[in-house]
């Protein structure tokens, strides 16, 4: 089984780059963040041809998760227990999708970016980061068996190689220590990080923001992750960033993970 996550700023412009990484890839799941549409504008038809089955929840032109399967999809859910909602919206952000894909458990995750560290949403970030590991502690203590997988858009660099300089975000978010501790929960919570042991740092980034040339420059960051309970992560034999897509007309800022599983 190869599951792969991506934050793809865009599904309606992408859509088509999107399938072809699918089919290059020969990916059987995949979860996908920052879609920017609402439900009926998700291009669902682009993958259904391809044999996925597609689960998407969005609401506007902001945040939106997806998820892609041509290995089943089974109990869907918006939403982890706890989730926070951003001020008054009672409804919540589309911050939070979960599918049963071929027997894993995959969650797709786009955290809250933060902004500064002096932002109401910093605030908001560290509350969704703690109320996710508490769900997936709790996940994992219910049925210790079943793989679970917490993939997406962190919006955390938890270690100074995942960012090409630390003095140039040493103010900023992303890195500060607060939202390390919280990234840091969930691996403590039974969450395994499975692509760094076969894409390890320094360099090995997975953001690059359009401005100021990042991208030829190598100035990147590492922050979308695939973080898997002992069931999952025992599966793993192979990952990598998919670097090549961030390249071209059209790209996303953000570059796919790809992850292998054994049977």
């Amino acid at each position: 089984m190869r599951l792969a996550t991506w934050n793809v700023n865009s599904i309606r412009t992408r859509a088509d780059r999107v399938a072809a990484f699918l089919q290059r890839h020969d990916v059987d799941v995949l979860a996908l963040q920052e879609t920017k549409c609402r439900d009926d504008q998700f291009p669902e038809m682009v993958f259904s041809a391809l044999g996925y089955e597609v689960a998407h929840v969005g609401h506007s032109q902001w945040n939106g998760v997806a998820i892609l399967s041509r290995v089943g999809l089974e109990d869907v859910t918006a939403r982890f227990p706890g989730q926070p909602c951003w001020a008054d919206d009672t409804s919540c952000e589309a911050r939070a999708l979960a599918a049963t894909c071929g027997g894993v458990r995959v969650w797709s995750l786009y955290v809250p970016n933060g902004r500064t560290l002096t932002d109401p949403h910093y605030t908001y970030k560290l509350e969704w980061l703690a109320a996710l590991r508490d769900s997936a502690a709790g996940w994992l203590a219910e049925d210790p068996a079943t793989p679970v997988a917490l993939v997406g858009d962190w919006n955390v660099a938890p270690q100074d190689d995942d960012v090409w300089d630390m003095s140039v975000f040493s103010s900023s978010t992303h890195v500060s220590a607060p939202e390390r501790a919280a990234f840091q929960a969930v691996v403590d919570a039974g969450y395994a990080d499975v692509v760094r042991p076969h894409a390890s740092g320094p360099g090995v980034y997975t953001y690059w923001d359009y401005t100021q040339l990042r991208f030829p420059r190598r100035e990147g960051m590492r922050i979308d992750f695939v973080l898997g309970s002992p069931a999952f992560a025992s599966r793993v034999t192979n990952a990598l960033v998919d670097r090549e897509e961030r390249k071209g007309k059209g790209a996303s800022d953000h570059a796919p993970v790809v992850v292998e599983l054994a049977d």
